[in-house]
């Protein structure tokens, strides 16, 4: 039986549940507290708003570099659809000046261990570009979760910023929730992917909707119950970012 390396309790599928209650607890006091975020009218998630989080000059900084090291996003599963998610994406230098002063404005407004975020991963949707319905916790019933289970184990929060307003489409829908956010350049979006109980919500299913006019850019970082343990990148095509972005399935 696997132990917690914090509170040393069972962890019999590799995530601790009173260590991602705890953290659940913790940042929605912290959220509570922070002047401008606004809890979202729902009983289904805990879910934050956070209006002009970046400048239209942070916002275009990121957008440069999305564009700079973008490739086609990927999924974490064993059975690849390519169809799900259509869109680009691509880590930033977590190394970088700039990326780091992003990373600790959001990590600040959490109220979160630096050490349990994963890199920021930036995505760009062009017109007809999409990613299917999905939640951002690991499924623990997927081959993939024996590898992130000691990589820091299950995710906690979503943080999501839009670094841009395109024409038309490009919502973030939550469709158990009912909530249909619509891209506001510097907008900080935050949820729980936990329940009350630390364990993984279904009702945080959302997808991103297909780009109809414009193109969408967005940041996402999300974090864990434990460190996130980083593992060792494939050389970067373009200067700037990491290679191999994916995203839960």
């Amino acid at each position: 039986m696997t132990h917690c390396p914090r509170c040393k309790g069972e962890m019999p599928e590799g995530q601790c549940v009173p260590c991602c209650k705890m953290i659940g607890e913790r940042v929605a006091e912290r959220l509570a507290k922070v002047p401008g975020v606004v809890k979202l009218p729902t009983p289904h998630l805990q879910m934050y708003l956070m209006r002009d989080f970046l400048s239209g000059e942070e916002c275009g900084r990121l957008v440069a570099a999305i564009d700079e090291g973008r490739q086609p996003s990927g999924i974490l599963t064993d059975k690849p659809d390519p169809t799900f998610r259509t869109s680009d994406s691509c880590n930033l230098d977590r190394n970088d000046a700039f990326v780091k002063h992003v990373e600790g404005k959001i990590t600040a407004v959490l109220g979160i261990q630096e050490a349990l975020g994963e890199t920021i991963q930036g995505q760009r949707y062009a017109p007809g570009q999409y990613f299917k319905p999905h939640n951002d916790y690991f499924h623990m019933n997927q081959p993939y979760w024996q590898v992130e289970r000691k990589q820091g184990g299950q995710r906690t929060w979503t943080a999501m910023i839009s670094l841009n307003e395109p024409e038309e489409g490009g919502g973030t829908f939550f469709p158990t929730a009912g909530i249909r956010v619509k891209p506001r350049i510097g907008n900080l979006i935050i949820w729980n992917n936990l329940g009350l109980d630390g364990r993984p919500n279904v009702a945080t299913l959302h997808e991103g909707e297909p780009v109809i006019a414009g193109t969408k850019y967005i940041i996402t970082k999300w974090y864990r119950e434990r460190r996130w343990g980083i593992v060792a990148p494939v050389a970067p095509s373009r200067p700037g970012v990491r290679a191999g972005a994916r995203s839960a399935h």
